[in-house]
């Protein structure tokens, strides 16, 4: 019996669950939760709000590309939830790191710009290095496009902290450490907008794909 033509739009287009894909997110998740350790324990010796806030964005990543990981082999519809998930998380995750940045501002404790130079530059090779192995990956759908958007996005982060500690250092004031992690927030925000555009498009698409209209 030939399959319907549902269960071919729910098979969808898994042209991008290849083995090369499965082990660059492989990579990917090694990469996020190891840096993410290394730059929570440095942001908290250091007293760097912007470590801090990218720190949770490594390791938020590493759980997120593992369940993205988790996902390849799943239907169209399985993977845009699953962006959608992501998406929802990137938010609660920018809400916290403006909280956190908020919360610190009373206390203005002057962040050591060495460490936060030496992390945001290391922090940035990795990124690197994750978004290259993504980079044959990115135009897949939204459940790919946010993992890929994720590494982009630290890579920029990293940079900011890395100016942030100059800065630091330059006027002795833990301001730019605080506008710096606002900064990686907002960036976060802009991000989990964008993949959820995505995945509601995406959604839309399968239910429209699903209910087509009558036949005049």
């Amino acid at each position: 019996m030939s399959i319907g033509c549902k269960d071919c739009r729910e098979t969808g287009d898994l042209t991008h669950a290849t083995k090369g894909y499965r082990r660059a997110l492989v990579w990917v998740v090694v990469l996020n939760l190891g840096m993410g350790v290394v730059e929570l324990a440095g942001g908290l010796f250091g007293m760097s709000q912007a470590l801090k806030a990218d720190a949770l964005d490594f390791l938020g990543d590493g759980a997120i590309t593992l369940l993205g990981l988790l996902s390849v082999s799943h239907t169209p519809r399985w993977r845009a939830r699953t962006a959608m998930l992501q998406g929802v998380f990137l938010v609660m995750l920018a809400l916290g790191v403006l909280g956190a940045a908020v919360y610190r501002a009373f206390e203005q404790r002057l962040p050591e710009a060495g460490v936060m130079t030496t992390l945001g530059l290391i922090g940035f090779v990795v990124n690197v290095g994750a978004a290259l192995l993504l980079v044959p990956h990115r135009n897949g759908d939204a459940n790919v496009r946010a993992v890929w958007l994720f590494s982009r996005n630290d890579a920029i982060g990293n940079l900011a902290v890395v100016l942030a500690s100059g800065l630091v250092y330059w006027t002795r004031s833990a301001w730019p450490d605080l506008i710096t992690a606002a900064v990686i927030a907002g960036l976060f925000l802009v991000s989990a907008l964008e993949i959820l555009r995505a995945a509601r498009r995406e959604l839309r698409d399968l239910r429209t794909q699903g209910n087509p209209p009558p036949a005049v």
